[in-house]
């Protein structure tokens, strides 16, 4: 289902999470390989497809964002990013401010937390359908482990009863005129410190309502919460797929070839009805046929003249893409190019990192090789280069719902 009916995502990101610890903020801390924040963005693209999604941060972090967005495949549809403010809820005030100059359409706004990477389309179904009877529903959990009071010295006092208790998760899903409001009533009467959107709404004399959260929807606070989260992703893709691919080019007139996404100087071009770059043809193949998704040819087909001469990334991040919409990753990416000439050699580290950069991933998941016919074949007369590919993907056993 995709999601045009005024539902914005506000993702909060622009805390420091020091308790993480590292050199930047947790947000922009890798987990395998990859930022949280791009995970993140990954799982609100595929768990609410087309929603807008508005993003608060800080001004300091300008340039490490927009190297994430850089490295997505296919971002989700942003708005215009907004400087956070001194606490979390003047940053929400931020993003609902931006969201209501932007969005004359917003109906409903669901408030989520950038720590939080693991959010599925169970959960957001459960606030779209319950949005239709409440204008304001939370996520959360059961308290199973007994709950007790301490004094300030660390001695037990008293039980507490944990059945009225709840441990409470984002997203927060609000009608946004609704929370609009109330944040700027609360901003008005100079409250800046409720822990949540909903202790906001109820400040406003609004009652909130809950639904289950889930138990994976974890936040990351410490370096254990980010160690917790990697296992988290690999267990949760325990489907291993290993997909193969192929391409092949003639030599025509011209002074370069495309080679992995780098243009290398040569006395003769490829001859193709794209710009004819074998290397990430081959590994667009190997990644759709690990997806069990057709090839290049049936997505991007050579007849359609808008593939003209066009850079042969879009064909390879269409397939990343594809992974992401199902919940998966890559793991590891092995290309073969064939062929007399050019020397590979003297840019196999460029082409690799092109790669990387195309694809996200770290550098050590990328593996470029390179050999010769021996002056056999067509390689081996030098009428042509060929590329074979491997990509290895992990894909959910069954879809991602908790």
């Amino acid at each position: 289902m995709t999601y045009t009916m005024g539902v914005i995502v506000l993702l909060v990101a622009a805390g420091r999470g020091l308790r993480a610890g590292g050199d930047l903020p947790k947000q922009y801390q890798n987990l395998l390989g990859r930022p949280v924040m791009a995970w993140t963005l990954d799982a609100v693209r595929a768990a609410l497809p087309g929603c807008r999604v508005q993003l608060v941060i800080h001004p300091d972090d300008a340039e490490l964002y927009e190297q994430v967005i850089a490295s997505l495949p296919h971002p989700p549809n942003l708005l215009p990013w907004v400087a956070g403010g001194a606490s979390r809820q003047a940053s929400v005030r931020a993003g609902l401010a931006a969201i209501g100059a932007l969005c004359k359409d917003a109906k409903y706004v669901l408030i989520h937390d950038v720590a939080r990477p693991f959010l599925t389309s169970t959960l957001t179904s459960r606030f779209i359908s319950n949005l239709l009877n409440y204008n304001a529903i939370i996520p959360c959990l059961t308290i199973f482990d007994a709950v007790k009071r301490i004094d300030p010295d660390g001695r037990l006092l008293e039980e507490i009863d944990r059945a009225q208790l709840r441990r409470i998760q984002t997203p927060q899903a609000f009608a946004f005129d609704l929370i609009s409001s109330a944040h700027q009533q609360a901003f008005a009467a100079g409250h800046d410190d409720f822990p949540d959107d909903a202790a906001v709404l109820q400040w406003a004399g609004h009652p909130v309502h809950v639904c289950e959260g889930e138990a994976d929807n974890m936040k990351l606070t410490t370096a254990e919460d980010f160690a917790r989260a990697e296992s988290q992703l690999l267990n949760q893709r325990a489907d291993i797929r290993i997909g193969q691919g192929f391409d092949v080019h003639a030599f025509g007139e011209g002074d370069h070839v495309w080679l992995g996404g780098v243009k290398i100087p040569h006395g003769r071009a490829m001859v193709g009805h794209s710009d004819a770059d074998v290397v990430l043809h081959a590994l667009t193949d190997a990644i759709l046929g690990a997806l069990g998704d057709g090839d290049i040819g049936q997505h991007f087909p050579p007849s359609d003249p808008q593939w003209k001469g066009a850079r042969s990334d879009i064909f390879l991040k269409d397939a990343l893409l594809r992974v992401v919409l199902r919940q998966g990753l890559v793991a590891h990416l092995d290309v073969t190019i064939i062929c007399e000439a050019p020397k590979i050699s003297p840019h196999r580290e460029t082409i690799r990192a092109q790669i990387a950069q195309i694809c996200a991933l770290p550098l050590d998941r990328i593996s470029v090789k390179a050999t010769t016919t021996e002056q056999l074949g067509f390689t081996g007369r030098k009428e042509g280069i060929a590329a074979m590919a491997l990509a290895t993907i992990r894909l959910p056993s069954s879809p991602l719902t908790a």
